[in-house]
């Protein structure tokens, strides 16, 4: 090992030993009388160590999001999947659009794999350092309802603030009493320019208004989705249904 390689694999093995929290006087006392062997033997141990922390941290990122399962795009069919203008499948899965505070609204008929893709782009997200939270609406409403009543709300919304993206299932299966949409629309409101959210509906905006019982507060919350958001549309037909065990195909 040359002087260059030697200050070179030095400087790597402090970089990554103060991320250990030891001081610079202790690094700069260990490492100054160091061997090429020593420093090469303490750089893999560096190496070793982050890796595993990295694998650990985005097991507890996918942990902590709560998914319902495990998904994943390897399987996953692209083909009745319609994407915007300026949204391609690529522009999607580059996860640019939680950086950029985007929305994406996957919307589609029952069993059109609305939240196979929502869960899958979570996961990825939580393996490139996101942080990330799943909930299905009625989900989300009941915790924000039970926050509120026992005084707990501004701490629920601010745990819901220091996420990097949301995941929001299920958005117009079941119909929101006046309460439940103000507090739904505090969320969106709150994630407005400030984080992404994916959300997944089977209604389209026209018909929003029906599911929070107000049109105005519909509208309102369409104009914060929309000014940054993208339309995904999954189509109608059931994949649930054709791949059933029921149908009895071989």
């Amino acid at each position: 090992m040359n002087p260059n390689q030697r200050d070179q694999v030095r400087q790597e093995v402090f970089d990554a030993y103060r991320r250990f929290l030891f001081s610079k006087t202790t690094l700069d006392e260990c490492l100054g009388d160091a061997t090429p062997g020593q420093l090469e033997f303490l750089r893999r141990l560096a190496s070793t160590e982050l890796a595993a922390r990295e694998v650990a941290r985005r097991a507890r990122y996918v942990k902590s999001a709560g998914f319902p399962v495990m998904k994943t795009f390897k399987d996953y069919d692209f083909s009745h999947i319609g994407f915007p203008a300026l949204l391609s499948k690529a522009d999607m899965l580059s996860l640019n659009f939680i950086g950029e505070h985007k929305a994406l609204v996957w919307y589609g008929g029952c069993g059109s794999g609305k939240t196979h893709g929502m869960v899958a782009l979570g996961i990825m997200a939580c393996h490139r350092d996101y942080k990330v939270k799943f909930f299905t609406v009625s989900q989300l409403v009941l915790l924000l309802k039970k926050a509120h009543y026992d005084g707990s709300l501004e701490r629920t919304l601010a745990m819901l603030s220091s996420q990097d993206v949301l995941l929001l299932d299920e958005l117009g299966y079941i119909p929101m009493d006046l309460e439940s949409a103000q507090l739904l629309f505090r969320v969106v409101s709150d994630s407005y320019e400030r984080k992404a959210l994916v959300i997944t509906t089977n209604l389209p905006f026209s018909e929003w208004g029906k599911m929070f019982t107000d049109d105005k507060l519909a509208a309102a919350m369409i104009d914060r989705i929309v000014h940054y958001g993208h339309l995904i549309k999954t189509g109608d037909k059931d994949w649930r249904l054709e791949h059933s065990l029921m149908l009895d195909k071989r």
